[in-house]
């Protein structure tokens, strides 16, 4: 069932006004955030695992993602969790600057606030100073992060008599969206991935990097690329701005059971090719694509400190990282961001009566 974007403006507001209303019963003022260990056999190593939650009074006043370029979004650490049983998000954040757990708290909180638990693991080699091109285009590594970190979540002492059972979502940005939507069933095309440097006219930024870097996509091992990473135990995937997404085996898409949400940022013709996800959403069955025109792909960044763009420009960042599309500014935007998740979640993660 397709919908056009006006439409599906219509439906979420009526679907989801009675969610939101039972949801805003299970709410906290107070966030809690933790850091859990999710074992990972493919990766070698224990993923890093930063979870957000409704939490009662107590815990340590922190300021996540906060660095010489962005703002912080407060939290309590290790505060306890409220009384209840809540659905779980697990989030994926993108590659770069921003990528990291900690980077997504601006929209991570406020679905805390709304009565979520969200789950984000640190993919290796994707971020900080451990940063690696050739760790980064393991794309097919990422989505079974994912399922590492609601297996941890299912066993975790602290965490598993709060999940509501069968009431699991992923949310991605950017490369994160990407792996939300091989959470949900696509599949990568290794000859895709293999040719993806091969002139800048996919993502100029990202493949200047990787060569850089001195990596050869072609010599990658990419025997387990195209595998299936789909959990079955997702009943509902958000994908803002999902990049890479021209590495997917197309048909790949109609296949796709459970629904999906398609947000870009940007006006049509301004979205970055790889990113574009108006004929994704034509593929899959039950989808619904939306866009905010004067967004950009930076949006999905925390809000920049007064002087962040000159300190970019003075290191050679290269990427406009404080610039959005025009006429809002980023809080702005973010606010419409979140609304859009809130009600997407609230109309497919429904909490027991």
């Amino acid at each position: 069932m397709k919908f056009s974007v006006k439409i599906a403006g219509l439906l979420c507001t009526i679907a989801s006004s009675t969610l939101l209303l039972q949801r805003a019963a299970v709410a906290s003022d107070s966030v809690g955030v933790r850091q859990i260990a999710a074992p990972s056999k493919e990766r070698k190593a224990d993923l890093a695992v930063t979870v957000w939650y409704p939490a009662s009074s107590g815990g340590k006043s922190v300021a996540l993602g906060e660095s010489i370029f962005f703002e912080g979004t407060p939290a309590m650490m290790d505060a306890p969790i409220s009384h209840g049983k809540y659905p779980l998000i697990l989030l994926s954040h993108g590659a770069g600057l921003a990528g990291s757990p900690q980077a997504m708290s601006w929209i991570a909180t406020p679905l805390a606030k709304q009565g979520y638990v969200v789950a984000a693991p640190t993919h290796p080699g994707n971020t900080g100073a451990s940063r690696s091109a050739a760790e980064t285009m393991k794309l097919w590594l990422r989505p079974a992060d994912l399922t590492e970190t609601l297996n941890a979540m299912s066993k975790d002492s602290f965490f598993k008599e709060h999940l509501e059972p069968d009431e699991v979502g992923a949310l991605g940005l950017s490369m994160g969206g990407s792996t939300a939507l091989a959470l949900a069933g696509a599949r990568i095309d290794p000859d895709r991935l293999a040719g993806y440097c091969d002139t800048d006219a996919l993502n100029a930024s990202l493949c200047e990097w990787v060569r850089q870097s001195r990596v050869d996509l072609h010599a990658m091992d990419l025997a387990s690329a195209g595998r299936d990473n789909e959990d079955s135990r997702i009943g509902f995937v958000m994908a803002i701005d999902p990049a890479p997404v021209d590495v997917f085996d197309f048909n790949s898409f109609s296949r796709i059971a459970i629904p999906v949400d398609l947000v870009n940022l940007g006006q049509p013709g301004k979205i970055p090719f790889t990113a574009q996800a108006d004929k994704i959403a034509k593929a899959i069955p039950n989808s619904i694509y939306s866009t905010i025109e004067d967004a950009s792909h930076y949006s999905m960044f925390a809000e920049c400190r007064p002087s962040a763009a000159e300190i970019a420009e003075s290191k050679k960042v290269g990427d406009p990282i404080c610039s959005d599309g025009g006429g809002r500014s980023r809080n702005e935007i973010h606010t419409q961001l979140i609304d859009m998740v809130i009600a997407a979640f609230g109309r497919a993660l429904k909490p027991s009566p």
